[in-house]
């Protein structure tokens, strides 16, 4: 009777897998792993192989053996928010054909959980990390710069010795936001903001920078949650701002969850957009378009910095030189019927 799987384990071995598919084991590995220089014939019998045998791979083993997994971790702060899901889309459609496994952790905009996070997963020694933004613990800072794994960070721009970055500026974004309202005309202009991580206290400084420079800063017209955003809150803070100031009569949404949250509540109340109040949020997501009106927005190129930060990793892990350290990729003002 022949014997399957290892000695330790008796689970399916890749050899026996290679055997089985008529092709080395390095083959049998690129094929499992959806590299795509493998040819798709030999894909499919080593398919069809790892299915007969039930074969599993086993990362920790392949990890020991070449002292570094193929695999590929991404930071991000939240799974709930559309704009993290369009760039992890992105990122895995760059790494798929490389056959690089693709671990995502999610710290819910906590720097302990995220440092926690990052212990963990060098412990599996990736070959990169792609990280979201630059605020985190100065242990977790220290952990991956000892573990010397390559790294790419998302959503900002750095112009730091070293340090590769694809995003755009937070600041600028406010920025723009305000001098579209001011443009519009409005002149008591409010922020509505939630979950205040780093990235949104930055979008705040742009527009609280415009409107100082216009003589036309009210600090009184600022509403921070710490809560996480969202259309519910949204109206909630929005009722509290108008109430308290009636004279209102633009206001900037950290998202626009928060946006299409305040255009429900004006509905409700009777309160006419733009005409008593102009509205922009943040992020462009696709709903702000349906809107009744329908919301101005900032659109974010969140699927394009996915794209452009793994190719930067893989540039970085092919050992290209003259890399592209800070990629800017801008934002765009979508002007629709809310302003």
């Amino acid at each position: 009777m022949t014997r399957i799987g290892s000695r330790t384990t008796g689970r399916p071995t890749l050899a026996e897998v290679a055997r089985l598919s008529g092709v080395s084991p390095i083959t049998a590995s690129r094929a499992l792993r959806g590299v795509s220089t493998v040819a798709p014939e030999l894909v499919e019998k080593v398919q069809v192989a790892a299915s007969t045998l039930g074969y599993i791979a086993n990362p920790a083993a392949r990890a020991l053996a070449s002292a570094q997994s193929q695999s590929v971790v991404v930071l991000i702060p939240s799974l709930s928010n559309h704009l993290f899901i369009d760039t992890l889309e992105a990122i895995h459609e760059v790494m798929r054909p490389r056959g690089l496994e693709v671990l995502i952790g999610n710290y819910h905009y906590d720097q302990t959980e995220e440092e926690n996070l990052i212990r963990n997963y060098l412990a599996y020694q990736p070959c990169g990390i792609l990280l979201t933004g630059f605020d985190r613990t100065e242990a977790a800072q220290r952990m991956l710069s000892a573990s010397a794994v390559p790294c790419v960070h998302m959503m900002e721009v750095s112009s730091a010795e070293g340090v590769i970055s694809v995003g755009f500026s937070q600041r600028d974004a406010g920025r723009a936001a305000a001098q579209h309202l001011l443009a519009r005309g409005r002149r008591r202009l409010g922020f509505i903001a939630a979950q205040l991580d780093p990235r949104v206290m930055q979008r705040a400084e742009g527009f609280r920078q415009a409107l100082a420079e216009a003589g036309l800063q009210a600090p009184e017209l600022e509403l921070l949650a710490p809560e996480p955003s969202s259309i519910g809150l949204g109206g909630e803070l929005f009722s509290q701002l108008i109430t308290e100031h009636p004279d209102l009569d633009g206001i900037f949404f950290c998202n626009d969850d928060l946006a299409q949250g305040a255009i429900f509540q004006a509905l409700r109340q009777g309160i006419a957009v733009p005409e008593r109040v102009a509205m922009v949020g943040f992020n462009d997501l696709p709903t702000s378009a349906h809107l009744v009106p329908r919301l101005t927005s900032i659109r974010t190129p969140r699927a394009a910095v996915g794209r452009c930060a793994a190719q930067a990793l893989l540039a970085v892990l092919d050992g290209k030189k003259g890399l592209q350290q800070a990629q800017d990729l801008g934002f765009e003002l979508v002007v629709r019927e809310s302003t």
